[in-house]
């Protein structure tokens, strides 16, 4: 042993590498010696911006000189000065960066947490510290528990954010950093938003060996979560998971029985013949089946057909309208069935008969509660708007917790009502709806609305369509067209494309297509919303929608352009930037996630109203405050990822909403996306004018083409078969 010598420091760069046996040739600066040698060795991965130990031996090489033969390298912590600085400039103290932190740490030292968690005046110390930065940092360090403080290095090793931190303490409390040190991949099973790559990070810091069962263990479970959001598909096989996992990690095929057998004993995946589930995935689908056919625990009381009748009359007489015979026997069906599914495109009455349903249950059932609910903020409200109920959001009504991710509404504190109404029920995937059931011991009658042609659930599944063909539950299709006026070209697009009866050329009116060069696209689209704005349209009333994110005619390039154009820079302006996003006040901007407390969901638009600076050299401390309907919710540099752009948005974003004006790019670029399913969603969120720039032929092929894959669920074989278990 004494004949090896230890270095310590960084790499600078890689002279030679051989990539199938890792021998590297690499330039080091030895920190102690402070001087820079040649390192060869065999090394799986070099990371220029962390310290190394090296152990080895000198050889003079007879070519290149002198080097150092390295036997064995583990990676050395960052400095903990370097990670505490990282963890008060991080974004969850707000006005605090990176030297005011270095000012906290030189002048409090390594053990700051606790010196001010002790003695707050401690701060007083620091120099030029104001009463806001204090205040901060004394509110976040009071939220936080013994134990907190030791898990702060993985913010530098791992990239680990703050709420993820907070997640792990949570999860395993005073043990979190003894846990996460003795098995890293852990928290790929155990905390929701901490993926493979992030506890992978932690793990090779920790120098665990690439083929340690514990990391194989997390690959394979991310692997299958990873395959089933792709595909859409419930399950994996057993064959493709296989494949995937030998191509991808190079490893053989008896360290992935062996694993994998593990994981089935412990249930954290489910195994029925060659398939291979989640176990989230294969709990809804066998919670969905089980509660649907106990479903309704208590059944309404009997109602009184010759009522009904005279209540549809009165109905129609206060209303001004008369429904037809088609909408009396879905009116009829409604009442009969305990769980209803109505489906049909725009234009077929839907809206008509959900505002029946609720007024005439209502009337029939006066002292029972009716609660309506659907997937985004915006279909919510229009939701309220028919039904004279207040709508929600289902999250909302689940009382979901975001830090938790758990629903507060379940078996044991279930939804107090009688009727509940869900609408866009297209978007609403098994695992979201699994959770719904949960909460419905007190629900009598469940009725589900939505278009079975639109784009299903981005979550795997596809719920709507099993729950049709399972021909378990009552079950209409509208399909006659009533709506005839304003936009009813936009109607029958929709209605070509759902027949494959396509020709363009009929649509001049409510529909306008231009075929013009890619390069035209963006100017086209400035042109005619200028237009519109000029005839007293807002930007709320008018949305752009894109296939894809990238390219000259994507989401991306398109709101720069239309950020330009409609809200330029101003000096009286202020504006944030945040890696290659700019956020000004004015802008069109999108919730991209939950953020219940907030009451403000994924696919909420609102305007930035606000901008606050306080100080001009930190813009990372800007507050900006939007407005979403009738309230405001702040955003600082720590959620401001929250956040985008919404002068354009995904096709798939846009889902859920509609826009009195639509305007879609269409181009080869976007080819790969281009599919009956999207192309019909697109068509849909217009309710009056629809205009479609870009390539005529590649919308016309897309129009016709069906998924690549449809969705591999066995939720119908489940439905079927729990009702012939029934006596």
């Amino acid at each position: 042993m004494s004949d090896y010598v230890m270095l310590q420091g960084k790499f600078k760069y890689i002279l030679f590498r051989n990539e199938e046996n890792f021998y590297t040739v690499a330039k080091f600066h030895d920190e102690i010696e402070n001087d820079t040698l040649t390192i060869t060795g065999y090394f799986s991965s070099i990371d220029e911006e962390v310290s190394y130990a090296l152990k080895g031996t000198y050889l003079d090489h007879p070519k290149y000189g002198l080097q150092f033969a390295c036997l064995e390298a583990k990676k050395i912590a960052p400095k903990d000065e370097e990670s505490y600085i990282h963890y008060f400039s991080g974004g969850n103290f707000r006005y605090i960066g990176k030297k005011t932190a270095k000012r906290i740490v030189e002048t409090l030292g390594l053990d700051c947490i606790a010196k001010i968690k002790e003695d707050k005046s401690c701060l007083d110390l620091v120099p030029s510290l104001t009463l806001k930065q204090k205040n901060s940092i004394i509110e976040n360090l009071q939220q936080e528990e013994e134990g907190f403080e030791k898990l702060i290095p993985l913010l530098s090793i791992a990239g680990i954010g703050h709420a993820n931190l907070l997640s792990i303490h949570r999860f395993y409390g005073k043990e979190a950093f003894n846990q996460v040190m003795e098995n890293p991949y852990r928290l790929v099973e155990d905390i929701q938003g901490i993926g493979f790559k992030m506890a992978d990070k932690i793990g090779q810091y920790l120098n665990i060996d690439k083929k340690d069962e514990r990391r194989i263990y997390a690959y394979i479970l991310s692997l299958v979560d990873k395959m089933t959001m792709n595909s859409g598909n419930s399950f994996v096989s057993y064959e493709e998971l296989l494949a995937n996992f030998m191509n991808l990690s190079h490893l053989d095929e008896t360290i992935f029985s062996s694993v994998l057998n593990q994981i089935l004993f412990r249930g954290s995946l489910i195994q029925e013949e060659n398939r291979i589930y989640p176990l989230a995935q294969y709990e809804a689908e066998v919670g969905i089946a089980n509660a649907l056919s106990q479903f309704p625990v208590g059944s309404l009381e009997d109602y009184d057909k010759q009522r009904l009748e005279k209540e549809i009359h009165a109905l129609q007489k206060e209303l001004g309208i008369i429904y037809d015979e088609t909408q009396i026997q879905a009116i009829h069906h409604f009442f009969q069935e305990d769980f209803v599914i109505l489906t049909g495109g725009p234009g077929t009455g839907k809206t008509t008969l959900v505002r029946s349903f609720v007024h005439l249950f209502k009337r029939l059932y006066p002292a029972k509660v009716v609660a309506c609910c659907a997937p985004t903020g915006r279909a919510a409200k229009h939701l309220s708007e028919v039904c004279d109920v207040k709508a929600t959001t289902i999250h909302s009504l689940l009382q979901w917790n975001l830090e938790a991710n758990l629903f507060q509404k379940n078996e044991e504190d279930p939804i107090q009502a009688d009727l509940l109404i869900i609408d866009e029920f297209s978007m609403v995937d098994q695992w979201l709806f699994y959770h719904i059931l949960l909460a419905c011991g007190l629900v009598k009658k469940i009725c589900v609305i939505g278009d079975e042609d639109q784009l299903p659930s981005v979550a795997p599944g596809s719920l709507l369509r099993d729950l049709i063909v399972s021909k378990q539950f009552g079950y209409r299709q509208l399909t006659h067209i009533y709506r005839q006026k304003e936009g009813s070209e936009v109607i029958q697009l929709a209605l070509a494309i759902r027949q494959e009866s396509l020709d363009l050329t009929k649509f001049h009116q409510d529909v306008q297509f231009e075929e013009c060069a890619i390069h035209e696209i963006r100017p086209k689209i400035q042109a005619v919303i200028q237009v519109a704005l000029e005839k007293g349209l807002t930007l709320e009333d008018i949305q752009v929608i894109a296939p894809m994110y990238h390219g000259t005619a994507g989401i991306d390039a398109l709101n720069m352009s239309l950020q330009d154009l409609f809200n330029p820079a101003k000096e009286n302006k202020k504006e944030v930037q945040q890696g290659l996003r700019l956020f000004r006040e004015g802008d069109k901007v999108m919730q991209l996630k939950n953020q219940p407390d907030d009451d403000v969901y994924n696919g909420d638009i609102g305007f930035i109203e606000e901008i606050q600076i306080d100080d001009p050299k930190h813009p990372e401390q800007a507050l900006i405050f939007v407005l979403f309907g009738d309230h405001v919710v702040e955003y600082s540099h720590q959620n401001l990822d929250k956040l985008s752009l919404a002068y354009c948005i995904s096709i798939h974003k846009s889902q859920g909403s509609e826009y009195p004006m639509v305007i879609v790019p269409i181009c080869a670029q976007h080819r790969i996306m281009l599919r009956k399913r999207l192309l019909y969603t697109a068509v849909t969120r217009s309710s009056k004018y629809l205009y479609i720039f870009g390539s005529r032929e590649e919308f016309e092929r897309g129009s016709y083409l069906e998924e690549k894959n449809v969705r591999k669920t066995t939720l119908v074989q489940r439905l079927t078969q729990q009702n012939s278990f029934l006596w």
